[in-house]
């Protein structure tokens, strides 16, 4: 058996498959994801508008989202592609107090375990995508991972509502 098959390859590209400075995040990846992450992952820096048409496309949802993960039916072509929105990632790292990069890290490694199978919207992951982001993130030096900064969000909009009732 190939040696490398055994291990997660990442590749950084524009979006059009011009390969693109990545600040280590390629190799970040690859040592930050769970040990059966084996097989090639393409992640894709886009424009925000590039972003929006994507999620219209495929999720239905004409706004712009910060990260999309599409997984390869067969795993002969690798695990699958990440695509990150630059100006979405830019804003979120401003307002989660870190750089550019570390919130690149971010959105690859949530991308990333969705293409492994995990879905933190569905019920009946019971939570098992949230406990590994955390595991994962922390052990690649990551402050926060990107389910526990939805999850501090959404207990603050709910904590507001019943302020105010």
């Amino acid at each position: 058996m190939d040696p490398d098959s055994k291990r997660l390859r990442v590749s950084v590209s524009d979006g059009t498959g011009r390969a693109v400075r990545d600040g280590g995040l390629a190799r970040w990846l690859a040592a930050a994801a769970p040990a059966r992450a084996a097989g090639e992952v393409s992640i894709a820096l886009v424009s925000d508008a590039r972003m929006r048409a994507l999620n219209r496309k495929y999720r239905g949802k004409d706004k712009t989202t910060d990260v999309l993960a599409f997984a390869h039916d067969d795993k002969d072509e690798g695990l699958g592609d990440v695509v990150i929105a630059t100006g979405v990632a830019r804003r979120q790292a401003a307002a989660a107090g870190h750089s550019y990069q570390s919130e690149l890290r971010v959105l690859a490694l949530h991308g990333l375990l969705h293409l492994l199978g995990y879905d933190h919207h569905d019920r009946s992951d019971h939570g098992r995508m949230a406990r590994l982001e955390a595991t994962l993130r922390r052990r690649g030096g990551l402050a926060t991972g990107l389910i526990e900064r939805a999850a501090a969000r959404a207990s603050l909009r709910t904590g507001a509502r019943r302020a105010t009732r």
